[in-house]
């Protein structure tokens, strides 16, 4: 089965980060998905609201790649060498990531007073969505 290639390295008593490299290219189609979206989610904000539609499309679609990318390296930085170990890694990750998303997302919508709301919180859960995807993509 597919699944137990991920847990060959704690069998061995590797390093989980051979698991996140094996992950390396589903994140980055997945990267591209989310970069595809909010281009044209910001085309289609910009047509409806003018530039602010799409500047605030485009900020809801970085808040969302940012907030993955500090999950991403904060699950790198870990040293699991067990499946809770690693389970507890990925729940830190999370948290971290939600806790940037919601700083990230209070200071544009704090300091934008021009934001379109709908355009920015549309996109920021279209990339969220497509981001928790990346477990579907085949890895060849």
């Amino acid at each position: 089965m597919k699944l137990a290639l991920y847990f060959r390295p704690f069998a061995r008593g590797e390093d989980h980060r051979v698991m996140l490299r094996q992950l390396r290219r589903p994140v980055l189609t997945v990267l591209k998905w989310q970069l595809l979206a909010i281009t044209a989610l910001a085309l289609l904000s910009g047509l409806v609201a003018g530039w602010h539609g799409a500047l605030s499309a485009v900020a809801g679609g970085a808040i969302s790649i940012m907030a993955g990318l500090s999950a991403a390296l904060v699950a790198s930085l870990g040293r699991a060498r067990s499946a809770g170990a690693l389970v507890m890694g990925a729940l830190h990750a999370e948290a971290v990531k939600l806790g940037v998303a919601v700083l990230l997302l209070w200071l544009v919508l704090a300091n934008y007073a021009q934001a379109v709301v709908g355009a920015l919180i549309a996109s920021f859960i279209v990339t969220l969505i497509i981001f928790a995807m990346a477990f579907f993509v085949r890895e060849y």
